[in-house]
């Protein structure tokens, strides 16, 4: 192979085909390939428009190329790009002194994804309870249907065993009950415990809140035992629920917050907040990355944090996501037998198939993304819809025409 790069190959066309052609196929994405947006509006290489009720998988959380974020990212590219971890830089000293200003936290610990974020978690809530409690307390106790990240760690943790399958033999000492039962949580939370990990909101597991009494029996169970709650805030973080995290609308403070996605806007970066007595079990020397807290996306983090965690931008996530349920619930209304409930928090919100239409809310979704609409799936019989925080009145309306054109097209089909 001629080892100087020929121009032809960085500048010659592409498309969907190419994916099948040269990448690992650990996905199967759509036919249409994004190629410039703009907030809430997408055009692909056809110049296709589409409305974006995706975020990325509640990532733009702030709409794509916001001007104040881009202008902060160029900013900063003009001035320090990356010093790796033998010094500190200043966009991450202020990016941790605003998240621990606004949180329960002391501390902060930043990486590059939810999953290193949430591996970050595991090995702290491991390390603590081993220097505290020794080697028998390392038990994680996390819900079914869960999902923590892709790590061999995370992916254990998380309760989904097709995501498992094939990697085994997989870490031990980790256990898994059903979600929102207070007594699976009683039976199984015990002295060899070291942490609790579940999502307020879980996210991949179809959309489903936490109930109240739940996560207030998780804390009281953590404390009595001496395990350490943590709450994966990577999906339903940051603004998502209407409150800067979800678990200050349950007014239940956990010992560990994982959050990234929506942290960043697109910039890769996740961070692990906890508190001053729990962050000294991890010293110098006994965890790190090279990127996390790169100047770049402290950079931009900082940003998005100024613009969302104020009243009124977060009042307007409720007022949203009431306007975004009222229009869903017609749809169930009208669509019996495709849909049958709406369930969700702030902007993170999901359609449940009924009885008639399960196991194909990846037929809805396709259906909707012709018409001009990107939605997403949360398993085989939940429709999900994450738009951008931003998302207008009449995008929602638009989004509900779009839906009701997508599951008529559908229902004359079958």
């Amino acid at each position: 192979m001629n080892a100087k790069l020929d121009s032809t190959v960085t500048t010659r066309p592409v498309s969907r085909q190419t994916f099948d052609a040269v990448l690992v196929p650990t996905y199967a994405p759509a036919a249409m390939v994004p190629v410039r947006a703009s907030g809430l509006d997408l055009w692909d290489q056809n110049d296709k428009h589409y409305l974006d009720f995706t975020s990325g998988i509640a990532v733009t959380s702030l709409g794509h190329a916001h001007p104040v974020l881009v202008e902060a990212l160029t900013r900063q590219m003009n001035t320090l790009w990356h010093v790796g971890n033998g010094y500190t830089n200043e966009p991450v000293l202020r990016l941790a002194l605003a998240l621990t200003d606004a949180t329960f936290a002391d501390r902060a610990f930043f990486c590059n994804s939810g999953a290193e974020a949430n591996e970050a978690a595991f090995k702290l809530a491991r390390k603590y309870a081993h220097a505290k409690f020794g080697p028998a307390k390392s038990r994680i106790i996390s819900c079914l249907n869960s999902f923590h990240g892709r790590t061999l760690f995370t992916v254990t943790v998380g309760g989904q065993t097709k995501y498992t399958e094939g990697f085994e033999p997989l870490p031990p000492q980790i256990d898994h009950i059903p979600y929102n039962d207070i007594e699976a949580a009683r039976a199984a939370i015990r002295d060899d415990v070291c942490a609790v990990v579940v999502e307020p909101v879980q996210g991949e597991g179809g959309v489903v809140p936490a109930d109240q009494a739940y996560l207030d029996e998780l804390r009281v169970l953590c404390d009595k035992t001496g395990a350490l709650l943590i709450f994966d805030e990577v999906q339903c973080g940051m603004g998502r629920t209407g409150a800067l995290f979800s678990y200050m609308n349950y007014k239940v403070a956990p010992d560990i917050l994982t959050c990234a996605k929506a942290l960043g806007n697109g910039y890769p970066i996740g961070a692990m907040l906890t508190t001053n007595e729990l962050a000294i079990a991890l010293s110098v020397g006994t965890h790190g990355t090279t990127f996390g807290g790169n100047p770049l996306a402290a950079t931009v983090a900082l940003k998005v944090l100024e613009l969302i965690n104020t009243p009124a931008f977060l009042a307007r996530v409720k007022e949203a996501g009431a306007k975004v349920v009222a229009m869903l619930q017609q749809m169930v209304a009208d669509y019996p037998q495709v849909f049958s409930l709406v369930r969700g928090s702030g902007l993170l919100l999901g359609l449940v198939l009924a009885d008639a239409f399960k196991g194909r809310s990846k037929d809805i979704q396709k259906a909707a993304e012709a018409e001009g609409l990107m939605l997403l799936i949360a398993g085989p019989d939940v429709v999900r819809l994450a738009p951008a925080l931003i998302v207008s009145d009449e995008q929602i309306a638009e989004a509900g025409r779009l839906l009701r054109i997508a599951v008529d097209r559908l229902i004359k089909v079958a």
